[in-house]
């Protein structure tokens, strides 16, 4: 637990959030305690193949980019998608090869467009691969695991990989609260200027990009901090009266129930919405 001096010169709590912990309070208050809070952590549902998808891409994509450019090609992209692939979610063998298959494209034609020498679109110099970011930002610590960082004329651009079935644009990459809390603290954890933010989409081959400046980043900060603070106070709540748990965590239901790890545990969202596929979620 991490400190600083309050307004009475009282040490007050530092809450450390991801930005999973905070999506996941904002979109679910039942859904937060049930997967960060509660212990032994109930059972969650089975594995999702968007998700396994999105990991593969992301693990090989992390193989690649940790070579020299002169050791990164589409065949070798296509090689690390075999090493790290997985079945797990996907509707049968015949969904899950497909799958494969267009996940060793989609990565060979992305590693042939921006990673390898002479490459039509380089992304600069990567100064970054899942880094792990960790700096105090007003009351909280902001943390996470960035996809890449790259350094392009001394400025660094946080990367994120997208693998899901909507094309995202300028507006979800400047409106993301994931990507600014990496640009606020890189910039403590790297002490380099950092403002561009960019997903890129390997489906389709498109990079959504937006530049922040200060005003918004403040605006992200002070929204994360708010939910960062109801979080905090809610687990504490939480610990000193156990009897508290759905008064302080109710649920929000919804149409996204269907998907939810946790429903089995929720009969607000089960009765929300049927229950989807594992393979539900599948860029098209």
């Amino acid at each position: 637990m991490s400190m600083q001096l309050g307004l009475d010169g009282m040490p007050a709590r530092l809450v450390r959030v991801t930005p999973s912990r905070l999506a996941t309070w904002q979109d679910c208050r039942r859904r937060y305690r049930l997967t960060y809070l509660d212990r032994p952590a109930p059972p969650r549902g089975g594995p999702r193949a968007a998700s396994t998808l999105g990991a593969v891409v992301h693990n090989a994509l992390h193989a690649v980019f940790g070579e020299r450019p002169a050791r990164r090609s589409a065949a070798r992209a296509a090689l690390e998608v075999d090493r790290h692939w997985s079945s797990e979610g996907f509707r049968d063998d015949a969904q899950a090869a497909e799958y494969r298959e267009r996940a060793r494209t989609w990565v060979g034609d992305y590693v042939e467009r921006h990673a390898v020498v002479d490459a039509p679109e380089p992304v600069g110099e990567v100064v970054g691969l899942e880094r792990w970011l960790s700096a105090p930002v007003g009351a909280m610590v902001a943390e996470g695991r960035a996809d890449r960082l790259d350094d392009r004329d001394g400025q660094v651009t946080v990367v994120d990989y997208k693998t899901g079935r909507r094309v995202p644009d300028a507006a979800d990459a400047a409106g993301s609260p994931a990507l600014a809390l990496y640009v606020l603290a890189a910039r403590r954890t790297l002490r380099r200027p950092c403002r561009r933010v960019e997903l890129h989409h390997l489906p389709t081959g498109t990079i959504a990009a937006a530049e922040h400046d200060e005003a918004s980043l403040a605006a992200h900060r002070e929204r994360a901090e708010a939910a960062a603070t109801a979080l905090g106070a809610a687990a504490d709540a939480l610990e000193e009266d156990s009897r508290r748990a759905e008064e302080l965590f109710p649920p929000r239901s919804g149409a996204r129930c269907g998907a939810c790890e946790v429903r089995r545990h929720c009969p607000e969202g089960r009765a929300a919405a049927p229950a989807e596929p594992a393979w539900s979620g599948l860029a098209p």
